[in-house]
């Protein structure tokens, strides 16, 4: 393994330990406030505040004004991020935080698996075989088995 594809998971590890913790507080904090929705605008606030800050100390928000030439379809990311936070934000407390992100966990894997097969959105071709189908299945089961217990 290299040092780059080390620091790559390292970074990624770190944004899906992120994933649950964001789940329990943002569900928390719409619990307390009494509205799902207005803790996911809070949350939406924070994060755009924080990517502002980044955006400035790496170099300024000098490519902003490429968006309006882009295809539309890829502003789609925001609508689903959108629909991921105001999701998580109300069913984590009804479903239970590690249900709801075992439930999005294989969410993500078939998604990625399809993205990757067929190397949708520019991403590299990576074709599903017999080993990335059973390690997906083995996740639903362990999923089903997680969601009875």
């Amino acid at each position: 393994m290299t040092p780059e594809t080390l620091r790559h998971a390292l970074i990624m590890l770190g944004a899906g330990i992120g994933i649950p913790l964001l789940a329990a507080l943002n569900a928390q904090l719409g619990g307390r406030i009494g509205s799902p929705p207005a803790a996911a605008v809070v949350l939406f606030l924070v994060a755009l505040a924080t990517a502002f800050v980044v955006m400035l100390a790496t170099g300024g928000p000098g490519p902003l004004g490429h968006v309006q030439a882009q295809p539309k379809r890829l502003l789609l990311a925001g609508v689903l991020v959108a629909f991921y936070v105001l999701s998580i934000t109300w069913i984590a407390p009804r479903f239970g935080v590690g249900n709801a992100v075992f439930v999005v966990l294989l969410g993500q894997m078939l998604s990625a698996a399809v993205i990757d097969h067929f190397g949708l959105f520019g991403a590299i071709p990576r074709p599903v075989g017999a080993m990335r189908l059973g390690g997906i299945g083995l996740m639903a089961a362990g999923l089903l088995l997680i969601l009875r217990s």
